[in-house]
């Protein structure tokens, strides 16, 4: 089918998600009424050139009879695209993004959104970055099997519970179970190399299943996994309160995720602390990459210094944009990220381990096209994130890559909110 028949249907994707166009220095644009969704559309506010491969919808039939329901009661989906010659016999299974529900009134509106119902779901969506057929885009992985899973659940794909009364499902481990059974029968079983990956929530579902998506493959085959943006950090806020572990406290007690944490770390930590990656990235098995930026946004915005951290607004323009944060909220950050050094330092001792921490203010950016490989896309040390994801998968090289503080990274793609 001629790439031109998938133009209208890329703009329109465009246009709904209100992604303005690059300004000066690399900072994109977007308006802060779409940040609970921003991991969700980073790859389509980034074509670079070429229109992107589109890629159709596939429902799980088999997924209803085990109860793997997206949280409205229908069926869960993916997004498959063949890989070919000498990547047919691998495979990248990427976990989609977009959030968590933390209570019954915000579940609720989520099931009524393509983040909680097949039914709003995308029929085709683009595969950029990670996730191109491109060779020039994608070097390492363009023709291997690529599958995007999508993201239905609102706890990383971890719950197992329900409320009758809203009628709200919580079957993110059993959807995470009938998509993996059914990508083990269309050939994911003979798979000589494979790699789980995912972003924002994504990276956390990746980070919580890697050793689980190790244990459906026999010893012989390679297996790593990848997570973007997936490092919440358990810290204060602004107020010194505690939003985001309170956050997550509530995704964890209303979706039943406890008994689908690793073990390893419920035998000795309440079952909250076992949903922040620092507790869990120490004891995986399986060879597992980290890529993240010091400066995350999500975690500025929603974690750090969300509105009901700051009544008075003093964080107000400095969460927007950081080039407007004061010496004192820039030194706050400068903690912030000496926290996520600490988070990952043990982690990192690992040979086995990967390490990519830019100093960024973004989120998410291995399904961007313009971050992950591009002619201008963030580097540290002359290396892209593809070239060091992809060094590190194949063996090539060790990655341990941490950049140096804010300001001194000006190859970043910096996200800047209206």
């Amino acid at each position: 089918m001629s790439n031109l028949f998938w133009l209208p249907i890329v703009t329109a994707l465009l246009l709904s998600y209100r992604v303005d166009a690059f300004v000066p220095y690399q900072n994109l644009h977007i308006n802060e009424t779409d940040l609970s969704l921003l991991d969700a559309l980073q790859p389509s506010s980034s074509f670079v050139g070429r229109t992107p491969l589109m890629v159709g919808i596939t429902l799980i039939q088999t997924a209803a009879a085990k109860g793997a329901v997206c949280m409205d009661g229908t069926l869960p989906a993916y997004h498959l695209h063949r890989g070919y010659g000498s990547g047919a016999n691998s495979w990248i299974v990427n976990l989609e993004g977009g959030g968590w529900c933390n209570n019954i009134r915000t579940c609720v509106y989520r099931k009524k959104t393509r983040r909680g119902s097949s039914s709003f779901m995308e029929k085709v969506i683009p595969f950029t970055g990670i996730l191109s057929n491109n060779a020039e885009d994608n070097p390492d992985f363009f023709n291997w099997n690529r599958v995007k899973i999508r993201y239905c659940d609102g706890a990383s794909f971890t719950g197992d519970s329900e409320n009758k009364a809203a009628q709200l499902q919580f079957r993110g481990q059993r959807i995470w179970l009938a998509a993996m059974e059914d990508l083990m029968s269309k050939g994911m079983r003979f798979a000589k190399q494979a790699l789980l990956s995912g972003c924002s929530a994504g990276g956390l579902a990746t980070i919580i299943h890697c050793d689980e998506f190790r244990g459906l493959f026999p010893p012989t085959t390679k297996v790593k996994c990848f997570s973007d943006a997936g490092l919440f950090l358990d810290v204060a806020d602004v107020s010194r309160g505690h939003t985001i572990r309170n956050f997550f406290g509530g995704v964890v007690s209303l979706q039943g995720v406890q008994k689908n944490l690793p073990r390893l770390c419920t035998n000795h930590l309440d079952p909250t602390s076992c949903f922040f990656p620092q507790n869990l990235i120490a004891s995986i098995r399986t060879p597992l990459f980290l890529l993240n930026t010091a400066y995350d946004v999500w975690q500025i915005q929603s974690s750090l210094a969300p509105p009901s951290a700051d009544p008075h607004g003093y964080w107000h323009d400095c969460r927007l944009n950081y080039a407007k944060c004061t010496a004192s909220q820039i030194q706050f950050l400068q903690g912030f990220r000496n926290q996520m050094l600490n988070a990952v330092r043990g982690f990192s001792r690992s040979n086995q381990n990967g390490l990519f921490i830019n100093s960024c203010f973004a989120h998410c950016q291995s399904e961007r096209q313009d971050t992950w490989f591009s002619g201008n896309s963030p580097v540290i040390g002359k290396k892209a994130i593809a070239w060091a994801v992809g060094d590190w998968y194949f063996d090539r090289a060790a990655v341990k890559t941490i950049d140096c503080p804010y300001p001194c990274d000006n190859t970043c793609h910096n996200l800047v909110f209206k």
